[in-house]
């Protein structure tokens, strides 16, 4: 019999069952037919990818339920639509192997026109992908993945909930047969040692043997299964991992036991081999009781909103709606104590809001008609009818919840550090335990204590057995991924959203961190101290009026509302509206060229500055065809909290930095009060965006805290980009923190948290390290029997687990 490759699969099979093409051989139609597609897109290099891995046959699925993926209720259910205007949806791809796997498929994907982008996470098999759905179907994608051996279905939390929910119900299971199983054999196991030195009877000896081999099979072929099945895949994927180093352990004791029970001399370890599968059982339940005690905060997060709400139709009626029914513009109705479903804008009544779920703080928010509403938070004293803005995957509430989820399946820059620890660590592991038995064997040595009685076999099989039992590559694997989980869960109760874990690194490491002034070191509530108005005509109040509501920005924000408290005053449409960066803007009226900003603005366009300025408060200054028609003083407050952070900044030994387009003498009375020592007055976008360069030229790690459009470039050129609960939409899009509070006390809790979850994972590969170069020695010494191998491995899996959990001590 002669046994090939496949050329697709690199599976192994006879030659006789091989399809036959040219010099090729394919195992079945499906890889013949995937290798072909592979060339005719040239992508045969998957191949160079592949190397000497092998692949699972491609999955044979019908087509016949594509019809459903482009549906209606499918696209609106699974879904959603970027700012852009294309269609983005969450696939979780079957058939996944290695990272070869998902080179492929992002291939495949990005060579498919009408694909703008797709990216894949190994770890979950989890692919986002985007796609102009006037160019290509859903139905055409799904198609597409499965053409090359794969499948594809719309990722439900839901469904994944329920998984993980099985998946620990089954290691329950397992576990209590292992317990129960195990407890008996202790038992007897009491009885053979104590007759060992009593004087037992073969027969009764025997006896016992048997019945702890009874009770062992169980434990090790059905509670140990997963080992087994870890194990497999392992070595499929040519992997030697921890399930391999278990399951090699316990296998080799089980059958030396037989051994001993079908009649050669020596002492069965029955009890071993059922207290190693127990104990590294447990440890494992424990780990993943560890983490979904993490991942339970955003559990609680996604439980607090309602599953319906009462949405009005255009003739009055009421109807109870599922969220994800719910539309742009639909009428919802909102009693007292209800939580807001979705984001919307109050057409009817007015009431107070608890937003503490957001912001965390405690205060009700009044809000009136015209006001936004953010789902997830609660109205306390009201019936009001709002319109939906934004629909539930777009929602407030929704959108942390996603980058909740995002970040606990992101990995920090250390993780790539354990990774390279961990890799091959098994493989290392079996060499030494092979050379152990082998050095004890040949030397005839017989340093343990436990060895009197034995033969030279049994005692080096046994030492072997202790060594492969007691190192634990699975503490190390651990270390970083369990203490992001907590560390992630408990920044989110602070509400502070990491996009991505690695950003716990990288604030735990900052060496700078840069503050825009307005609406982040100070409170943003700009107020009019002081007004010089040359010319109060209707006109001219119309247009400063008018000019003042193109911009967002909290100075015309501020003198807006003085204008309209003070005059009535109309709205005009302005001409050719122009944003002058970090100095105001221009417009025009008809002929009218119309001017609003700061001094420098005036400055660029020649406007004759024939007034005194009083330099030491921030000015807005008002022109009309190059002639000043008013100017105003205004005045804003430091945050209660600013200089308990810089003075925090301060004795960690992170220098803090303030950039601001306002005027030096501002700059310096706020600089002075923080005690700031750097800061920089009168920046552009641009200036702010070169300071950071230079700083990260120079090898340092920046932090930029911001709040406005303004900040949006600096926020993009930044380590960490940390954008306030108040920031203009694009500075929390580029931001890869978003502090859902303006309270400066949250970004300190960011970085005590950061710090804390940092020390910890060093502290957990520490551990880790130290456990395995103490252990494993005394375990090639014969100082250690399985049992207690077995107990300790899984001890050290668990510290690292209750270690990573003290992040929430407080």
């Amino acid at each position: 019999m002669s046994i090939i490759e496949c050329n697709h699969c690199h599976l192994s099979f006879d030659e006789k069952i091989m399809i036959k093409e040219n010099d090729l051989n394919f195992c079945c139609g499906g890889c013949q037919n995937v290798y072909h597609i592979l060339k005719s897109e040239n992508l045969d290099s998957f191949y160079e990818k592949l190397g000497n891995k092998t692949l699972s046959a491609p999955l044979q699925v019908s087509n016949d339920d594509l019809v459903k993926f482009d549906s209606e209720n499918f696209l609106k259910n699974y879904t959603t639509i970027t700012k852009d205007g294309f269609t983005q949806i969450d696939l979780i791809l079957e058939g996944i192997h290695c990272a070869a796997c998902v080179w492929l498929n992002e291939k495949i994907l990005y060579d498919t026109k009408g694909i703008i982008e797709a990216n894949i996470n190994f770890t979950t098999n989890k692919a986002r992908v985007v796609f102009n759905s006037e160019i290509l179907k859903l139905s055409e994608i799904i198609k597409k993945i499965r053409s090359i051996g794969y499948n594809a279905y719309a990722y439900d939390s839901s469904v994944a909930d329920k998984q993980a929910s099985k998946a620990k119900q089954d290691y329950f299971v397992r576990i209590m047969v292992a317990v129960v199983c195990t407890m008996n054999i202790m038992m007897l196991s009491v009885a053979k040692y104590t007759g060992f030195f009593t004087g037992m009877s073969p027969e009764v000896k025997d006896m016992i043997h048997f019945a702890e081999f009874l009770l062992t099979t169980p434990v090790l072929f059905f509670s140990g299964f997963v080992f087994y099945k870890g194990a497999y895949f392992g070595i499929k994927n040519r992997m030697v991992n921890m399930d391999l180093l278990v399951s090699t352990g316990a296998t080799m004791t089980y059958i030396y036991s037989l051994t001993i029970l079908f009649g050669a001399k020596g002492e069965s370890y029955f009890d071993s081999v059922s207290m190693i599968v127990t104990f590294v059982l447990v440890g494992k339940y424990l780990e993943v009781i560890g983490k979904k005690s993490a991942v339970d905060t955003l559990d609680k997060i996604k439980s607090t909103l309602p599953l319906e709400a009462i949405v009005i139709s255009k003739d009055g009626k009421k109807e109870t709606k599922a969220l994800n029914m719910i539309r742009i513009g639909d009428i919802i109705e909102l009693k007292i104590g209800e939580k807001v479903p979705v984001d919307g804008k109050i057409i009817f009544g007015n009431a107070s809001f608890d937003e503490s779920s957001l912001t965390g703080e405690s205060i009700p928010v009044y809000k009136k008609v015209g006001d936004s509403l953010f789902s997830g938070t609660v109205i306390l004293d009201s019936l009001i009818h709002f319109e939906v803005t934004k629909d539930f995957k777009n929602s407030t509430f929704s959108s942390i919840v996603t980058l909740l989820e995002d970040s606990l399946n992101s990995k920090p820059k250390i993780q790539t550090l354990a990774n390279k620890l961990s890799r091959g660590f098994s493989l290392i592991i079996l060499s030494i335990a092979f050379i152990t038995f082998l050095v004890w064997y040949y030397l005839g040595l017989d340093l343990g204590f436990y060895f009197e009685g034995t033969n030279q076999f049994e005692r080096s099989f046994i030492t072997a057995v202790s060594v492969v039992v007691i190192a634990c590559p699975c503490a190390l694997a651990l270390a970083t991924p369990m203490a992001s989980l907590v560390g992630i869960s408990e920044l989110a109760k602070k509400s502070l959203l990491f996009k991505e874990a690695k950003y716990i690194e990288t604030l735990a490491n900052a060496d700078i961190v840069v503050f825009d002034k307005t609406g982040t070191l100070t409170k943003g509530e700009l107020e009019v101290s002081n007004i010089n108005l040359f010319k109060d005509d209707e006109k001219s109040l119309n247009l400063l009026y008018s000019l003042l509501d193109s911009s967002n920005h909290p100075v015309s924000i501020a003198v807006k509302k003085y204008i309209k408290e003070k005059y009535k005053v109309t709205q005009l449409v302005l001409e050719d509206v122009k944003n002058i960066e970090a100095k105001g803007l221009s417009a025009r009226y008809g002929k009218d060229e119309i001017l609003g900003g700061n001094e420098a603005l005036l400055k660029e366009f020649e406007v004759d500055l024939n007034i005194e300025l009083n330099s030491k408060t921030t000015q807005y200054l008002f022109a009309i065809n190059k002639k000043i028609i008013a100017t105003f003083e205004l005045k804003d407050e430091l945050k209660d909290d600013a200089k308990e952070l810089i003075d925090y900044l301060k004795s960690q030994n992170i220098e803090s930095v303030m950039l601001t387009g306002d005027n030096s003498f501002v700059a310096s009375d706020v600089a002075n009060k923080l005690g700031i020592e750097n800061y920089r007055a009168a920046l552009s976008p641009k200036d702010k965006a070169d300071f950071i360069n230079e700083q990260n030229n120079n090898g340092k790690i920046v932090v930029m805290v911001g709040d406005g459009v303004n900040d949006s470039v600096a926020l993009s050129f930044s380590d960490v980009a940390i954008a306030m609960g108040n920031s203009a939409d694009i500075s929390m899009m580029v931001s890869d923190v978003v502090l859902l509070s303006s309270k400066l006390k949250s970004l300190k809790d960011a970085f005590i948290i950061s710090k804390k979850t940092y020390k910890h994972i060093k502290q957990n590969l520490g551990f880790s390290l130290v456990y395995n170069a103490v252990t494993i020695p005394l375990a090639m010494a014969g100082l250690v029997i399985p049992l207690f191998a077995a107990l300790s491995m899984s001890l050290s899996s668990l510290v690292v687990v209750l270690n990573s959990l003290r992040i929430k001590v407080r």
